[in-house]
């Protein structure tokens, strides 16, 4: 099988074009972008508001943690059902696909910045508001600086997450990385479909290396040592 598939991979026409590696990879990085960005706007100020006050900690973060429990290609499923008579061209399947990645990435994100925020030192809280500063001053100035580890770390599992079941997405005629298992499995190209699986895997790898850069370069070196 690995004789099949480096032929596979150096064969200059399997990256060339619509349906060529760099095209579909960039199709799977940017849905996955997609949906770590949408996730990351309502999981972190959500997870901030409960780090940071408490309130509704129990019924949210239940919830985040029931959301993991879901079958992805059972939502992708329902998700397709319910919104293609209400769309129409790729958006039938870029939302719904969209939607699934969404829900997937919520839980981690909203776990890493939640925990973040509940494990700075409460001697570090109290200094603040000793020199006089507000709520949201304690909260921006020190609470999320020194909770960046565990944040990074919620995003980096999400991003992973999300890369990962991007692939189930061409199920339903979505572009990505997942084409190549899909396609290959209809026509019994076991090459193809074992270098997709090998490129979704090397590119979750060189996604969560930039994060790990991305992470060096704004979380100070005292945090990341102590995180």
């Amino acid at each position: 099988m690995i004789g099949p598939v480096v032929e596979w991979l150096t064969d200059p026409a399997n990256w060339e074009g619509d349906r060529g590696v760099i095209s579909q990879t960039l199709a799977h990085l940017e849905y996955s972008f997609i949906a770590l960005l949408l996730a990351a706007l309502v999981a972190v100020p959500l997870g901030l508001y409960i780090g940071h006050t408490g309130r509704g900690r129990v019924v949210v973060v239940s919830a985040a943690g029931g959301f993991r429990a879901i079958p992805s290609l059972g939502v992708l499923f329902i998700a397709v059902l319910l919104l293609l008579p209400r769309l129409s061209g790729e958006a039938a399947f870029e939302v719904p696909s969209l939607i699934v990645l969404f829900i997937l990435a919520i839980p981690p994100i909203l776990s890493g910045v939640y925990s973040g925020v509940q494990q700075v030192d409460p001697s570090a809280r109290d200094a603040a508001k000793g020199m006089g500063m507000t709520g949201r001053q304690v909260l921006f100035e020190v609470e999320m600086p020194c909770a960046l580890p565990l944040i990074f770390s919620g995003m980096r599992s999400a991003m992973l997450q999300i890369i990962a079941t991007a692939t189930i997405a061409a199920i339903v005629g979505l572009g990505g990385l997942g084409r190549y298992l899909i396609d290959g499995q209809a026509t019994q190209d076991y090459a193809e479909m074992a270098s997709g699986a090998l490129l979704v895997a090397l590119l979750a790898l060189a996604v969560d290396f930039v994060f790990g850069l991305v992470q060096r370069l704004v979380v100070s070196p005292g945090l990341a040592t102590n995180g």
